[in-house]
């Protein structure tokens, strides 16, 4: 666009400037271009310094360009206080200045009349300000005008309304070109923030393109503990003055972020040390020094979840554009924030349910609506003896075959049948084609529903009731070993009891006294089982596992061995124990610890008829060794592997008539075990035994 010049111009040199104005300002859509040729074109015209400043965005500073008569231009930056273009503005109008007519204070702070000598003519820009909106604040001035001068008060406003024109048309080629940039950039981030689902890659891609387009030092982002309701802030965001600092933490309501996710509205401070919500303790711990916050709220349907906070703007003040821009941002920013924590969560359940599966300990299958086979896990896999995962893809009801009357495939059409209580069914899987080979399973089953109630896949739970049976077993046998230890002391106790009261030993005071004897030592026997099955029963209900602490095991032996000592020494045995002072502790329970040793040594110097007996203590690698040895009678070598089950007695203890529950080995072995120790048997019989404890040293 190419302004027309006035019909009645003040005489034709005015006309050549027009024309010259025309000519340099025509394709010129330059803010800075502009006033740049202004300023030369005038200054060549009129034989005079012409001075052309314009305000910034902020109205803080003018850019000034001072262009000599000869040509020499400089541009340079002027405070707004100390320009005095401010006053100039005000009057609206074109006016001649004296500089008589300043008061001192003016004249000294501005650098316009430090360049003046007389007078000044100047005329404020837009030219009518009403007309135009896009002009930031102008000023055209003209410095110590001669008489002569073809620019006058009287025409200088013509010459204003001619060059209004050029500089809005270049104002808004700027903010069109902005908007533009601005624009593009938010694209680019909204079509970042939607290209990942990961938190720390969002942040990333935020950050610099943000801080550039709002001209900040820093950006935050807090976001809104669900639990607490706290607001703590993206650490990757905070910069080095917080890398040794505790993440930041501000309570609800706390500081201006908290005002802004309390309220859900956006804030603008820019001097943030004359507002009572701004929070200083982030920057008194930090070291970070604050001086203005835009902050707008992150908003997922109507409710906050966090803040984004543009901090210190670089060159100006925060306006109302800077806020629309951080709003465009915060809307996708939310978004992605919010799917980036439902992805992470959606991860960690598929995680735990996979591993739940994966971990069952009872066979799992899941089956499609067309009834094919989506998942197995190991256990399946090891009922069924299959190797691999081969079954994904085939049919349900070829994998799994019952010697039900209706079949696998009937009991999953009850399951989709059922409305609340889920069928469950006792049968016997079938591992081979020819049917002879069966495992007694009981399954049960239930459909996993679509979002539209529609199944989709079925689940099924195969619990082996072999394992369940010889569970069974295994506790009727110790039923029936109970009874059996039991029955022996108690049929003897009984039969010494009718003895003395038939009054077989009467008068006779010596077999009174063995028969009583006899049932002391029994009652003894009887109380020792049911002491030693106690102790069983705390050892198989993981007593351990729930009570553990540490134990200095110097400590155990402090008070076992003694007492020990002197029964080897009542019997004739030669006791030796070699246990270093600096032993390391192990976690457990030390009455357990104390049982086992006690049993160990108790063993030894029962069967041992005449010799040594021996304990020894060393710390290997990170395990403690204990061993304890005897020159016994030994065990025969076909009773070793049956050593530490229940109610086992070897035979040669038997002949030798050496009493016993036969639970103490294996109480041994439970409580070696439940402390993650091993223990290790050597024996040759009628030369000796010596057994090996393995326990791991509790971690320093």
């Amino acid at each position: 666009m190419i302004a027309t010049a006035p019909t009645q111009p003040t005489n034709k040199n005015l006309f050549d400037l027009w024309q010259r104005l025309n000519l340099e300002l025509g394709n010129n859509f330059d803010t800075h271009g502009v006033c740049a040729a202004i300023a030369s074109e005038l200054a060549e015209f009129t034989l005079t310094t012409a001075v052309v400043g314009t305000s910034n965005p902020s109205q803080n500073y003018f850019d000034v360009w001072i262009s000599q008569p000869h040509g020499r231009l400089q541009q340079t930056r002027w405070e707004n206080k100390k320009s005095s273009f401010t006053p100039m503005l005000a009057q609206g109008a074109a006016a001649t200045l004296s500089k008589m007519s300043q008061s001192p204070a003016e004249l000294v702070q501005s650098e316009l009349w430090r360049l003046a000598q007389d007078s000044i003519l100047c005329v404020p820009l837009p030219f009518p300000p009403e007309h135009y909106s896009y002009t930031p604040p102008t000023i055209l001035c003209l410095l110590d005008p001669g008489p002569y001068s073809s620019i006058t008060q009287d025409n200088i406003e013509e010459l204003a309304r001619h060059l209004t024109v050029y500089l809005d048309r270049a104002a808004l080629r700027h903010r069109s070109d902005r908007q533009e940039i601005e624009f593009a950039t938010i694209y680019d981030i909204t079509y970042s923030l939607t290209s990942t689902l990961n938190l720390d890659s969002i942040i990333a891609q935020l950050s610099d393109p943000v801080r550039r387009s709002l001209d900040v030092e820093s950006l935050s982002i807090g976001l809104i503990e669900p639990a607490s309701g706290d607001i703590i802030f993206v650490t990757q965001l905070m910069g080095p003055l917080f890398q040794n600092m505790a993440p930041i933490r501000l309570k609800a309501g706390q500081g201006i972020a908290g005002w802004v996710a309390d309220h859900g509205e956006p804030v603008i401070v820019n001097n943030v040390y004359t507002d009572t919500r701004f929070h200083a303790q982030v920057d008194r711990d930090s070291g970070f020094q604050t001086h203005s916050i835009l902050a707008v709220p992150l908003v997922i349907e109507n409710r906050v979840i966090g803040i984004v906070e543009a901090i210190n703007k670089l060159h100006g003040s925060f306006t109302d554009h800077d806020l629309r821009l951080l709003r465009m941002v915060s809307a996708p920013l939310a978004v992605a924030i919010e799917n980036a924590r439902l992805h992470t969560s959606v991860l960690a359940e598929e995680r735990r349910v996979k591993t739940i599966f994966e971990n069952m300990a009872e066979g799992m299958l899941t089956v499609n609506a067309e009834g094919r086979v989506t998942a197995t896990n190991e256990s399946l896999l090891t009922l069924l003896h299959k190797e691999n995962h081969n079954l994904i893809g085939q049919r349900a009801d070829q994998v799994i075959k019952i010697d039900s009357e209706h079949g696998f495939a009937h009991f999953l059409e009850q399951i989709l049948q059922s409305d609340d209580e889920y069928p469950q069914l006792a049968c016997n899987l079938i591992l081979n084609n020819n049917g002879r080979t069966h495992v007694p399973v009981l399954i049960s089953g239930a459909p996993i529903l679509n979002e539209d109630d529609e199944v989709y896949e079925t689940i099924l739970v195969f619990s082996d009731l072999g394992q369940i049976r010889e569970v069974e077993r295994m506790r009727d046998d110790f039923f029936h070993g109970i009874v059996h230890e039991l029955r022996t002391p108690l049929a003897t106790i009984l039969m010494y009891a009718r003895l003395l009261r038939e009054g077989r030993a009467k008068d006779d005071q010596a077999k009174a006294d063995r028969f009583l004897g006899v049932i002391e030592r029994e009652s003894d026997r009887l109380q020792m089982m049911v002491r030693q099955m106690l102790q069983l029963a705390k050892l198989e209900a993981s007593h351990i596992q729930r009570s553990s602490e540490v134990i200095q095991l110097s400590r155990v032996f402090d008070q076992l061995l003694p007492p020990m000592a002197d029964q080897a020494t009542e019997k004739g045995l030669t006791f030796i124990q070699r246990l270093p002072a600096d032993l390391p502790p192990v976690q457990g329970v030390e009455e357990t610890l104390y049982l086992i040793f006690k049993n160990l040594i108790d063993n030894a110097i029962k069967f041992t008829l005449s010799g040594t007996v021996r304990i020894d203590a060393q710390t290997e690698g990170k395990e403690i060794v204990v061993r304890v040895k005897d020159g016994g009678i030994g065990i025969p070598k076909e009773a070793l592997p049956n050593l530490f089950r229940r109610f086992y007695r070897a035979q040669s203890a038997v002949e030798k008539g050496i009493a016993g529950t036969g639970l103490g080995l294996y109480m041994v072995k439970e409580g070696v075990e439940k402390h993650g120790g091993t223990i290790e048997v050597q024996s040759t019989e009628g030369e000796g035994t010596t057994f090996t404890v393995r326990l791991p040293a509790a971690p320093q």
